[in-house]
C-alpha cells in the first residue's frame, strides 16, 4: 500500500523530504502555516499545492504518516490531532535512516551528534576528520543539508547533527557511534517542558545496540546519567576529565596523545571540548586514527556566526556569535574573553535571561537589543553600564563602540532568537552585524 504523507512545513527539510518521498512513489500532501514565496514556487514546479489555513481534520483525512518540519512545535494542533488519531509522526532523519538500511549494497556508517550547544561545529569537525582519513563524509541533519538529500550521493559516512526537533519523534534511527555534548535549558517555546526537551535528546540512544558506542560529556550530570542508562559501550570526554581530555596542553585519548592545543586552528575552551568529542566519535567508531584527527584540527575552519572574529580597530576586537540563541550558548562565548561589551537580546525562547549575568567580572557593558531588550537590561542592572537599543542593529553597533575601550571585546551573543528583527534567522542577523562592523572600522580608518 502506498503511504500518504502529510509534510507540514515546507522549508529546506520539508522540501528535501517531499522530493525523497515522491521519488519513492508516495503520495504527498503539503501544508504550512506561513509558506514563503520560494516554497510556493517550488511546490508548483512539483505539481503540488501548499495547503494554508485548512481545518486540521481535513488535512489528516486519509493520511498514514505526518512528517512535521523541525519548526513545528510538539503542541502544534496538527501534532495533537495526529496523536489523537493514531497517525505515525516521522522525522526526516528517521525516514532517511530507514531508507538507508534498505540500500543496495548495505547501509553506510552513521555517526550522530546532539547537545544544546556545539552540535554544528562538532558535526562539521568530525566530518573533516573523516575526510582527512580518506573517507567521503558528509555532515547532514540539522546542518544546511538534510539527511534525506544525501542518500543518493557517493558519501561513505554520514555524520548526523541531531536537534531535539529531529529526535523528538524517532522510531528507528540509530548510529554506530554518537555523542551528547551538553544539556541546558533551551527551546522551551517548542517543547512542552524541560523534561520533554531532555527526553528528546536521550532518544538518540533509544535504539542503540550493545555494539554501538555512546559518548558523553563528563562534566554534565544530565548527560552522564543518560549515558549510564544506555546499553552501549560508554566513553566520556571533558576539558579536565574523561577518557578524552586535555592533559598538560595536549589532547589525549585512551590510546595516547592526539595533538597539542597550540597546533589547533583555534583553541578556545569550547573548541577543545568540541574537538575531544569529535575525536572520540571518529576514533571510537574505528573510522579514523589520531594522526587524522591531529591533521584535521590544524586545518579546520570554524563555521560562521560562532564566536567568529569580525575585525578590530584601536585595540577593540569584534566577534559575531549570532548562533548563540540561548543563555547557555552565550555564556560559552562570554567565558572566552576577559573584558566584554555584550550585545544581547532578540526574541526570547521562554528562557531565563538572568543567567547571562553569571560572569559579572567580565562585563564592561551591555547593549540590550530587540524584543527582549528590557529583560536583558534587567539582568545586568547594577552590574555594568547598559544601553537599551530596541530598534536596529546599526544603533546597537554604535552603542557598543561607544562603550568599548582598548583591550575590550565587543561580542554579539544574543541568547535569543532573531525573528523579531530578521526573518532569515541567526545567519541574517550575523551577516548584518558583520556588515555594520566592517563599515564602522572603515569609517574609523578614513
Amino acid at each position: 500500500m502506498t503511504d500518504s504523507t502529510l509534510v507540514y512545513g515546507v522549508a529546506i527539510a520539508g522540501q528535501a523530504l517531499t522530493e525523497a518521498l515522491l521519488r519513492r512513489g508516495d503520495a504527498v500532501v503539503l501544508a504550512d502555516d506561513n509558506p514563503s514565496a520560494q516554497a510556493t514556487d517550488w511546490a508548483s514546479r512539483h505539481g503540488l499545492a501548499i495547503n494554508v489555513g485548512q481545518p486540521i481534520h481535513n488535512l489528516l483525512d486519509g493520511i498514514t504518516q505526518l512528517c512535521p518540519a523541525p519548526g513545528v512545535p510538539e503542541d502544534h494542533p496538527v501534532i495533537v490531532a495526529a496523536q489523537a488519531a493514531g497517525i505515525a509522526i516521522r522525522t526526516e532523519i528517521d525516514l532517511a535512516y530507514e531508507w538507508e538500511q534498505r540500500r543496495s549494497g548495505g547501509p553506510r556508517p552513521i555517526l550522530a551528534v546532539t547537545g544544546t550547544d556545539g552540535k554544528t561545529t562538532t558535526t562539521l569537525m568530525a566530518a573533516h576528520m573523516l575526510n582527512q582519513a580518506g573517507r567521503r563524509a558528509v555532515a547532514v541533519g540539522n546542518t544546511e543539508v538534510p539527511f534525506v538529500a544525501e542518500l543518493d550521493s557517493d558519501a561513505q559516512v554520514f555524520v548526523v547533527e541531531c536537534s531535539s526537533f529531529r529526535l523528538n519523534w524517532l522510531e528507528h534511527f540509530r548510529a554506530e557511534a554518537s555523542v551528547w555534548l551538553n544539556f541546558a535549558p533551551d527551546h522551551q517555546n517548542w517543547h512542552t517542558s524541560l523534561e520533554s526537551y531532555r527526553a528528546a535528546k536521550e532518544r538518540m540512544w533509544a535504539n542503540a545496540r550493545s555494539t554501538d558506542v555512546a559518548i558523553g560529556f563528563a562534566d554534565d550530570d544530565v548527560v552522564i546519567a543518560a549515558l549510564r542508562r544506555s546499553i552501549c559501550r560508554q566513553v566520556t570526554f571533558g576539558l579536565d576529565s574523561g577518557d578524552y581530555r586535555l592533559d598538560d596542553a595536549t589532547l589525549i585519548g585512551p590510546r595516547g596523545p592526539i595533538t597539542r592545543r597550540d597546533e589547533m586552528s583555534r583553541d578556545l575552551p569550547h573548541d577543545i571540548t568540541n574537538a575531544l568529542a569529535a575525536a572520540a566519535l571518529v576514533i571510537e567508531s574505528g573510522l579514523a586514527a589520531s594522526d587524522d584527527v591531529a591533521a584535521a584540527l590544524a586545518t579546520f575552519r570554524h563555521p560562521e556566526h560562532r564566536i567568529e572574529p569580525v575585525g578590530g580597530r584601536d585595540g577593540v576586537r569584534w566577534f559575531n556569535d549570532s548562533k548563540a540563541t540561548s543563555p547557555h550558548a552565550a555564556l560559552t562565548a562570554i567565558r572566552s574573553f576577559e573584558r566584554v561589551v555584550l550585545i544581547a537580546g532578540g526574541k526570547n525562547k521562554d528562557l531565563d535571561l538572568t543567567q547571562l549575568a553569571s560572569e559579572p567580572q567580565r562585563m564592561v557593558g551591555v547593549v540590550a537589543i530587540g524584543a527582549a531588550s528590557a529583560e536583558v537590561a534587567a539582568a545586568f542592572a547594577g552590574i555594568c553600564p547598559v544601553e537599551i537599543v530596541p530598534n536596529s542593529m546599526a544603533d546597537a553597533v554604535r552603542a557598543a563602540a561607544a562603550l568599548a575601550l582598548p583591550g575590550d571585546v565587543v561580542l554579539l551573543s544574543p541568547a535569543c532568537a532573531s525573528f523579531d528583527w530578521y526573518s532569515g534567522g541567526y545567519p541574517a542577523r550575523g551577516a548584518d552585524f558583520k556588515r555594520l562592523v566592517a563599515e564602522l572600522i572603515l569609517q574609523e580608518e578614513s
